[in-house]
């Protein structure tokens, strides 16, 4: 059921709530759009009778909402109403789904869109060529988007009417990267505005449907435009509005504070300047700039920013009193954002720098020094467990793209915890689904052992990261005074945390010394979401 305007005050009772202020309780009151009180159930009752509404949860779990800390929302719309080849074996699973979806498809005119490949994941280890999709689509115009998202490959007509056969990154097999595959991707991202509102409102409800209550939108001209952005920021302002929380990122490279004075202006409501400003591109596409060649192929990567560009940036934005932020995944890439780092440091000095902060995304190679340094000059990180439980372990494609022993390297997601770099979890949402308790379990169950988080670590990145990262310091747990942006959830299983990290199966008639959290072992049903509420309003309900 979609959202429902606020009530002044509903009482869940009957249920277990997750709060560190109270690991005991099993019923929460909110009263306009704010976490009233929490208890035992038997205290409830006597908040009944002052309630609009009485949700009795029947043992369901209350929780706070997930943030999804790195969601790119109109791609997400258009990967909803795309060909699905996320979960194709093969090069020719993946040509019968774009087959069939061009069958049912009756504007030949318009661009059929597909999203999620991976040639690592199939049989015949390669990616389709333009002849191939020319045949499965019957010539129709079309762009396939590698899970990624950094490359693509397009039918031949498509490739001919954008003259990508001229620009940089083009390949006569279809693929597509850089600057072709920019041109391909702002093509087939050109919709009417009245589209472009639906598949905001569309991706946007969906992630309300898995209890999510904030998503960081990292927009850039390579993914939609200024005034998408700021549609944005104006459809989510409000919670009466239905949709979840935004928290505005956009990835224009800056000069000077007039640069990022101009964009703050253009956008308002912004939280920081950066996200994808990309300072390399991804594994999956070779072109995340290494600091030795990849194994499967040569070449080391694209540095798309110099540490000039990165220190300018810096600067300029942290005059402007707003966050900087970048893209960063390979280890070269890394040296390259720390080096303009400490340029901007030197300049403006660390209290102003800190004032504002640096954000990075990705970061997945991160050795001992890199780590030391992120630490020493306060970056803080948002972090994708679902790329290590896609594409790690030692026959996953980062092995492939890398070798074993930089592959087991990857995500050191128990190093930065411990080392307190301040973490929070996104999906980078079409390339992997937005789905919180997913990013958990990959946490915890991460390919090396050495790097998995506790249950509990993993799910405050989940929630309460994703807020402080966005500079919201005092929101994303249940306690009396804070905002109410909860899920409710239907699990079989809840379990308490063990101190060594481990959930084992909870025992009702047995304290639980911590807020308890669902089982998400491989043998288990994922929780159900029931409810999701933002400032009190009802967003997502299956309760009603």
């Amino acid at each position: 059921m979609p959202y429902r305007a606020r009530v002044s005050s509903t009482l869940y009772r009957g249920g277990v709530v997750h709060s560190p202020a109270d690991p005991f309780a099993e019923a929460v009151l909110v009263e306009d759009g704010t976490v009233a009180w929490l208890g035992a159930d038997d205290t409830a009752a006597g908040f009944a009778s002052r309630a609009d509404e009485v949700v009795d949860l029947d043992g369901a779990l209350v929780t706070p909402g997930f943030v999804d800390a790195h969601v790119h929302v109109l791609e997400t719309g258009l990967a909803l109403e795309s060909v699905d080849l996320s979960g194709t074996r093969s090069l020719d699973e993946a040509l019968d789904a774009l087959r069939r979806a061009a069958d049912a498809h009756d504007d030949r005119d318009e661009v059929l869109l597909g999203f999620g490949w991976d040639e690592t994941a199939w049989a015949e280890g390669r990616a389709p060529t333009a002849a191939e999709v020319d045949a499965a689509a019957g010539g129709r115009a079309v762009y396939l988007g590698r899970a990624d998202l950094h490359s693509a490959v397009v039918s031949t007509g498509f490739a001919r009417r954008l003259a990508l056969d001229t620009l940089p990154g083009w390949s006569a097999d279809g693929r597509v990267e850089g600057e072709a595959h920019h041109v391909a991707r702002d093509a087939a991202r050109d919709v009417d505005p009245a589209r472009r509102t639906r598949l905001y409102r569309r991706a946007l409800t969906e992630a309300a449907a898995r209890g999510v209550v904030s998503v960081h939108e990292h927009s850039a001209p390579h993914i939609d435009t200024r005034a998408g952005l700021v549609e944005l920021l104006e459809l989510t302002r409000d919670a009466e509005g239905g949709l979840p929380h935004l928290v505005g990122y956009r990835g224009e490279a800056c000069v000077t504070v007039d640069d990022a004075r101009e964009l703050l202006a253009t956008i308002p409501g912004l939280t920081g300047i950066g996200g994808d400003l990309n300072v390399d591109g991804s594994i999956g596409s070779r072109t995340a700039a290494l600091r030795a060649p990849y194994a499967d192929a040569p070449g080391d990567g694209v540095l798309h920013l110099t540490a000039e560009h990165i220190a300018n940036h810096i600067t300029a934005a942290s005059r402007a009193g707003v966050q900087a932020g970048f893209h960063v995944i390979g280890d070269r890439a890394m040296d390259e954002l720390l080096i303009g780092l400490r340029a901007a440091v030197d300049v403006d000095g660390p209290a102003a720098v800190a004032r504002t902060g640096v954000r990075v995304e990705h970061a997945e190679m991160v050795d001992a020094p890199t780590l030391a340094a992120l630490v020493l000059l306060g970056v803080r990180l948002s972090v994708q467990p679902a790329f290590d439980a896609w594409w790690g372990g030692a026959d996953g494609m980062y092995a492939a793209r890398l070798g074993a022993g930089r592959a087991a390297a990857l995500n050191p997601l128990a190093d930065l915890a411990s080392a307190g770099v301040p973490l929070a979890f996104g999906s980078d949402s079409p390339v992997t689904p937005v789905d919180g308790w997913a990013a958990v379990r990959a946490a915890v169950e991460h390919h090396a052992v050495e790097q998995r988080l506790s249950a509990r670590a993993a799910f405050r990145a989940a929630t309460r990261g994703g807020w402080r990262l966005a500079g919201h310091d005092q929101v994303g747990e249940l306690r009396v005074g804070s905002p109410a942006h909860l899920a409710v959830w239907r699990a079989e299983h809840l379990a308490v945390q063990a101190p060594d990290g481990r959930l084992s199966a909870w025992n009702p008639d047995a304290q639980a010394g911590t807020p308890l959290l669902p089982l998400l072992g491989a043998d288990e049903e994922p929780p159900r979401c029931l409810r999701t509420v933002r400032d009190g309003v009802v967003l997502y309900d299956t309760l009603a």
